[in-house]
């Protein structure tokens, strides 16, 4: 009995410490566990536009009016311009409707009005139209067509209206507000085809028409 008590003692002994040794690891485990965070939304960037590029300035970060890098595009777009201007020296106004079905090419339908006191013309014209686009602001173009033109006398000439051959060249250039709408400044030649009483032949005669407008443009699925 007296052989055995201090082997007892020293079972005791070895316990006690090895349960005091796992308390101080059990202790720094959980100093050195990591603390749960709270997941929050991505902060959006005040420097990053709807287009998703990166912009220096954040006031310009969702500018409806800065243009999309690169050139123009222009395939599969309708556009709409009415416009105002001169043919000759007389008044005149203009609507213009174009398709273009790939980047270099466009096809153009026009109606123009030309009042006047004595007599007054409508120009009905179809156009192709050639350009190559480039990155910018600015687009120049060429223009070339066949219409006709048809004469309407006024009140005091007693007259039927006459409708007359008429070719149109010239071009012009768009200035882009935003992707969508330009500033459109034309200017073409109009040479008309007639006859003149008392006289053998074709009679040319050629006007100038100037025009400006709004160009409004619309995406169209081929």
């Amino acid at each position: 009995m007296t052989h055995r008590t201090p082997a007892w003692i020293a079972v005791a002994a070895i316990c006690a410490l090895a349960g005091t040794s796992r308390c101080a690891v059990a202790e720094s485990d959980a100093d050195a566990a990591p603390t749960l965070t709270s997941v929050t939304s991505p902060v959006a960037d005040p420097l990053v536009g709807a287009d998703g590029l990166e912009h220096l300035v954040p006031e310009l970060a969702n500018n409806a009016y800065r243009l999309q890098p690169g050139e123009r595009p222009y395939e599969h777009r309708l556009s709409v311009t009415p416009g105002y201007g001169k043919l000759g020296s007389e008044r005149l106004f203009a609507l213009r409707v174009a398709y273009n079905p790939n980047t270099w090419l466009g096809y153009e339908a026009s109606i123009e009005h030309n009042p006047g006191e004595a007599v007054h013309a409508v120009l009905h014209t179809l156009n192709v139209v050639l350009r190559h686009p480039f990155p910018g602001r600015f687009q120049p173009y060429v223009t070339g067509g066949y219409g006709m033109i048809t004469v309407h006398p006024g009140r005091s000439l007693n007259a039927d209206p006459v409708s007359k051959n008429l070719l149109s060249y010239g071009g012009g250039i768009e200035v882009y507000i935003r992707s969508d709408l330009a500033i459109r400044g034309d200017m073409q030649r109009a040479t008309v085809f007639g006859r003149e009483r008392d006289r053998d032949g074709v009679v040319v005669y050629d006007y100038l028409q100037q025009t400006i407008g709004l160009c409004f443009y619309r995406s169209i699925a081929p």
